[in-house]
């Protein structure tokens, strides 16, 4: 369990988009939020985690990918002594798998088959830093979903 602070705001705003289907005020908080860690200037950490988030309770896909592009853009500055200091029990390579899920979904939304292949070879690439859990396995049936959507296309 977290005791960041701000994870755990960040956590609230995807309880109400996941849980109580409260899109836009999820979108909101988020804003929020990312107003007050500086945008792109924040902890490395919070803009992944952040942004991560935002893409999914976007309306266009266009903006989706933007959040998703700064997501992977965070990560690649993390290391696994900040994220275990936040309390997250991931390595940073066991964030991979899911940021290039969502890259890969949004070029295939777009049309971008080529570059959705490239992230879903990329997330495909780093599913052994994903642990065998619940979160593992909603990582490895999304792959699985999106492989057999590029797949019929």
């Amino acid at each position: 369990m977290t005791t960041d602070a701000t994870l755990v705001r960040i956590g609230q705003g995807v309880a109400l988009h996941h849980h109580q289907g409260q899109r836009e005020a999820a979108r909101d908080l988020f804003a929020q939020i990312w107003d007050e860690i500086g945008g792109e200037r924040g902890d490395p950490l919070h803009v992944c985690v952040l942004a991560h988030s935002m893409a999914d309770v976007q309306d266009d896909v266009h903006q989706e990918l933007v959040w998703d592009q700064r997501a992977l853009a965070a990560a690649d500055l993390l290391s696994d002594a900040r994220v275990a200091e936040a309390g997250v029990t991931l390595p940073v390579a066991g964030l991979y798998p899911s940021l290039h899920l969502n890259l890969a979904d949004c070029y295939r939304k777009l049309g971008d088959l080529g570059r959705a292949r490239e992230h879903l070879a990329c997330a495909q690439a780093g599913i052994g830093a994903l642990g065998d859990d619940e979160y593992g396995q909603l990582i490895k049936d999304g792959l699985e979903r999106l492989a057999q959507q590029l797949r019929s296309t």
